[in-house]
């Protein structure tokens, strides 16, 4: 528990209005807390600096509600929220999205606001148009506390109150200000909220946070565990291979209607292992009444057809903010505020240890579910792309020319989730791409070496290099198939077959404790054997859910940059001496990303590692895509200087701001501390 009773504490009224009326009584508010502060702080020995009125129309919300901000009194904060509810497209939408977003972002804390001292929620409503809270009285300001107790680590300070605009606000809004006024003066003195205060915790106080299913995420109290209620639906979700023989086939027989999947086997068994064929039940990979359908689309996943997924990149939100870009701009030259990071198959063949994934998405060796059409994979994940790049239209910061731009798909990520070489049908996908003139970025994990070889045109093909042998190989990336080690050789073989066909990639993924110490050896001989045209070596990126504890990660097996820099220099040396003609080409230190690029890719002593987007799809038109060109034929314009190893690679189109939008210059560690 923490105790703020040493330092003084602030109170933040955040408000919202589109009438001005909340505004009204927000204003009229803020002056009658100040004057009951400084009356506490004369009664008492407590420290009270001046309340805040803060609109959320105007403010950052990373500011507020990704960590509490910093003051120079170290003040310890109190967050009030005065919110009307809307049927219509207001702020308020904006800022539950957000709310939401940042609980499921794998990169911030279970609960990043649990150093609050408490919160409490006011919610104005109209019983004519919503006569009770079944249907929709205040719903905005019960899904705002909800999101809240979870941020917090289910710091409510007082229960949710509520007041109908036409009849009883002003009495219900004082006899709720009355009790919050009461529990801010007890917090402040005594540094903790208190025992047996109503609303001071229960995170299933909330009838939504009751009704809904647990997200899988766990939140401890301070001291003592609690004995919350449970539910069928809270349980772990199980993998895909696993609830096969729980998944019945559909009573309403509408399932035989859809496409048969393929009869596609990727694992190798030997004759002993060989059964009676038994008759597939075709079923949905992700049914929207499963809790994996539930569990992706709270993370922020749009769910198109039965397999598929699209999900904004954070570094699509940053691009549009002028914020920078993706490691892949630097690299690449790719724009990230026109990339869609999608995938035709949500289910995977791996457990990696380091998934970013949260581990709900579904997993298998074998493809026995209903085959989309690729057609309304690529129809329904651009739909669902732009309707989120539409929702950051009016977020503060979006550049209105960045933005424009965005509307206008250019790149594609086949990374998102699973498996995209797993979709029977991936090839017409990317055709698709093609004729759009969309460029494709397809990563696969080294598991499907048929599938990769009758892969046929990619602008760019990465393969995952997580481990450099069967050991380590099997604890990192957990793979399902008994046989993995001679099928990630085997595509290791055919990458080095399309090295002249496609421009090829190994993406290293550092992860200490696992895949660093002692390895560069074993990874030099696995690049001489796929002679790929670039090595990407990034630093893991820590998911911080019970997922990764499950498997042994924390915080402590993520390398700091100076740690990639330094096998990143060992690697290029082991490769330099084995003759292989590799050299250190770029950077993107905000990623912790080194590139390592073939010789190939050095014109004149300058590297080229960026690509000719138009004259990618101008071969493609001109010869096909069984046509005959190399990577080189669509190498781009030299690397630019800033993207360079030794310079960072920050874009300096953009800015580098803190939490309170304040320049800030990037320091690079490229050494270890002395």
């Amino acid at each position: 528990m923490i105790d703020h009773a040493d330092r003084p504490a602030k109170v933040l009224v955040f408000f919202s209005s589109v009438t001005t009326k909340t505004e009204k009584i927000a204003r009229d508010y803020i002056n009658a807390l100040e004057i009951f502060l400084d009356q506490k702080a004369k009664e008492t020995s407590s420290k009270f600096l001046k309340p805040e009125l803060l609109d959320l129309t105007e403010i950052d919300f990373e500011d507020y509600f990704v960590s509490p901000p910093k003051s120079a009194e170290d003040a310890a904060y109190f967050y009030l929220f005065l919110i009307p509810s809307y049927n219509i497209d207001t702020i308020n939408d904006t800022f539950l999205q957000h709310l939401q977003e940042t609980h499921h972002d794998f990169r911030i804390d279970t609960a990043p606001l649990s150093s609050l001292i408490g919160y409490s929620v006011f919610g104005f409503g109209d019983k004519e148009g919503w006569p009770n809270e079944d249907e929709g009285f205040c719903f905005q300001a019960k899904d705002l506390d909800k999101w809240m107790s979870k941020l917090t680590g289910r710091k409510r300070a007082y229960p949710v109150g509520m007041g109908d605009m036409k009849s009883d606000h002003a009495e219900r809004f004082t006899e709720w200000t009355s009790g919050v006024q009461e529990v801010i003066a007890q917090a402040a003195q005594t540094g903790f909220l208190g025992e047996g205060v109503p609303g001071s915790g229960d995170a299933v106080e909330s009838d939504d946070e009751e009704a809904e299913a647990d997200d899988g995420e766990v939140v401890f109290d301070d001291e003592e565990p609690s004995e919350g209620r449970k539910s069928d639906d809270s349980r772990p979700l199980d993998d895909v291979e696993d609830l096969g023989k729980m998944i019945r086939p559909n009573k309403d027989g509408n399932e035989g209607a859809r496409k048969a999947p393929l009869a596609v086997d990727f694992t190798t068994y030997t004759s002993a292992n060989k059964r009676k064929a038994q008759a597939p039940i075709i079923k949905e990979m992700v049914a929207k009444n499963s809790p994996t359908y539930t569990a992706l689309t709270k993370q922020g996943y749009s769910i198109v057809g039965s397999h598929s997924g699209v999900k904004i990149c954070r570094w699509t939100k940053s691009a549009l903010r002028g914020r920078g870009s993706c490691y892949k701009y630097s690299l690449y030259g790719i724009n990230s505020h026109q990339c869609m990071e999608t995938t035709p198959s949500l289910s995977c063949s791996n457990k990696c240890v380091f998934c970013w994934r949260h581990g709900t998405n579904p997993v298998g060796t074998t493809w026995r579910w209903v085959v989309d059409p690729p057609e309304m994979i690529f129809d329904g994940v651009k739909e669902n792309h732009y309707k989120k790049i539409k929702m950051m239209r009016g977020v503060p910061g979006v550049r209105a020319e960045r933005y424009a731009e965005a509307l206008r798909i250019r790149h594609c990520a086949l990374s998102l989730v699973g498996e995209p070489i797993f979709y029977p049908y991936i090839n017409e996908f990317l055709a698709m791409l093609h004729n759009e003139r969309i460029s494709s970025f397809l990563v696969c994990n080294a598991q499907h070496p048929d599938q990769l070889a009758a892969l046929k045109v990619v602008t760019q093909l990465y393969v995952s290099i997580d481990a450099s042998n069967k050991d380590s190989l099997r604890k990192i990336d957990r793979p399902l198939h008994r046989d993995f080690w001679e099928r990630f050789l085997r595509c290791l073989d055919i990458l080095r077959e399309k090295r002249f066909r496609h421009r090829t990639v190994y993406r290293l993924t550092l992860v200490k404790g696992f895949n660093v110490e002692d390895e560069v050896e074993g990874y030099a001989q696995l690049i001489e054997r796929g002679l790929p045209c670039f090595v990407e070596v990034k630093g893991v990126t820590y998911c911080g859910t019970s997922t990764s504890s499950n498997a042994g990660l924390s915080m402590s097996n993520v390398p700091f940059y100076w740690e990639v820099c330094e096998f990143v220099k060992a690697l290029d040396k082991r490769l330099q001496e084995k003759g292989l003609g590799y050299g250190i080409a770029a950077e993107h230190a905000h990623s912790c990303c080194v590139l390592l690029a073939s010789n190939r890719f050095n014109v004149d002593g300058k590297w080229h590692t960026h690509i000719d987007y138009q004259k990618f799809f101008e071969l493609l038109e001109e010869r096909g895509p069984d046509g005959d060109w190399t990577p080189e034929d669509y190498m781009g314009p030299p690397t630019p200087e800033w993207a360079l190893w030794g310079n960072g690679g920050f874009d300096p189109r953009d800015e580098r701001v803190d939490r309170k939008g304040r320049k800030m210059e990037a320091i690079v560690a490229r050494e270890a501390p002395e």
